[in-house]
């Protein structure tokens, strides 16, 4: 969608905090964390929210879950993590493209 900020970034026109990619997905820092480490993996392909997921998303979605701990290990988080998928707008869905918050390691204000 061309004005999607999300696909904006995985189309390479905006820049971004870049923590992994490949053809199918994206994982960047998020601009706004909550946590000292806080990134989002999202497809490339727009899906607007979990909500409209269809059976051919299955292997999509099984890919940004299983990534998440992979990242979150190379991130330092190594005694663990939190995922969130907002979902909708009462859901606190503010982008309109999904994508998996992962964060942890306390306060973003800290450093260690």
């Amino acid at each position: 969608m061309s004005d999607c900020i999300f696909c904006k970034i995985a189309a390479g026109q905006l820049p971004s905090g870049k923590v992994y990619e490949d053809d199918d997905v994206l994982a960047f820092h998020d601009i706004h964390p909550f946590a000292r480490v806080h990134f989002l993996i999202i497809p490339k392909a727009h899906i607007a929210a979990l909500s409209d997921c269809l059976p051919e998303h299955q292997a999509l979605l099984g890919k940004m879950l299983l990534l998440a701990p992979r990242l979150a290990k190379e991130q330092g988080l190594d005694t663990g993590f939190k995922t969130l998928i907002n979902t909708g707008r009462g859901g606190g869905q503010e982008v309109f493209h999904i994508h998996v918050h992962v964060f942890g390691g306390g306060d973003p204000a800290r450093k260690s």
